[in-house]
């Protein structure tokens, strides 16, 4: 399990912010199955659901912004996971567009890339892995969403999520699977040990102008409208 608890320029779990956080909410005490739940939640709740400059940015600085998306979330996720001692690895994906409109209208919708990257922490506790892609959401927006759409199916797509069951999604840890966005996978990537490896086979496919557009304006645009919503 040695590979799966190593630092990487992504998972740079040493860096003072993330040594001050995991020595400030005493994880380390706890037993394993507990501190993955503890962790998971932080991830879940107090990191809040937002689009990042890029996917590839280590865990410190998705801590610094304070907001995540599936695949900064997993990579904070995962460094703080192995700053306490847990093992994991991620699991590489693409998903469908479709269900990030809401989050993304119009013009901005229709130039968004058709397959959107995406990820989620496999991690190993009691001795069996567990998929972990139920912290992409926090609580706050998910509930949010739930009451925005609370006359629609139990097959729920778009602002975020894609879940066949949206008024009771598995987004809670407790020696299980979670999920969110898992029935948008239309590609499978397989296994990497870390961030680092994945990213290194595999960005998201987008031209020079768009990765402009988005990183200084659209995720601006998505990051609004999410908190409106979270604030409605």
């Amino acid at each position: 399990m040695e590979k799966y608890l190593k630092a990487t320029p992504l998972l740079d779990y040493n860096h003072p912010q993330i040594a001050a956080l995991v020595d400030h909410r005493n994880w380390q005490t706890l037993e394993p199955a507990d501190r993955v739940r503890a962790v998971y939640n932080f991830v879940r709740d107090e990191i809040l659901f937002g689009y990042n400059v890029d996917d590839a940015i280590p865990a410190s600085a998705v801590l610094a912004d304070g907001y995540g998306q599936c695949n900064t979330k997993a990579t904070l996720l995962m460094g703080l996971l192995r700053a306490v001692g847990v093992p994991n690895r991620i699991h590489g994906f693409t998903i469908n567009k479709a269900l990030q409109e809401g989050a993304v209208t119009g013009f901005w919708y229709r130039m968004a890339p058709q397959n959107i990257l995406h990820s989620w922490v496999e991690v190993y506790v009691a001795e069996q892995w567990f998929f972990l892609e139920g912290v992409i959401l926090d609580l706050p927006y998910l509930q949010a969403l739930q009451r925005k759409f609370m006359d629609c199916p139990p097959n729920f797509c778009g602002y975020g999520a894609y879940t066949e069951d949206f008024t009771n999604p598995q987004v809670d840890w407790n020696l299980n699977h979670t999920f969110i966005q898992e029935k948008g996978i239309n590609q499978d990537f397989g296994l990497f040990d870390s961030p680092d490896d994945f990213y290194r086979e595999h960005r998201q496919k987008m031209s020079g102008l768009k990765r402009f557009l988005y990183r200084t304006y659209v995720r601006h645009v998505m990051n609004r409208n999410v908190a409106r919503i979270r604030e409605a």
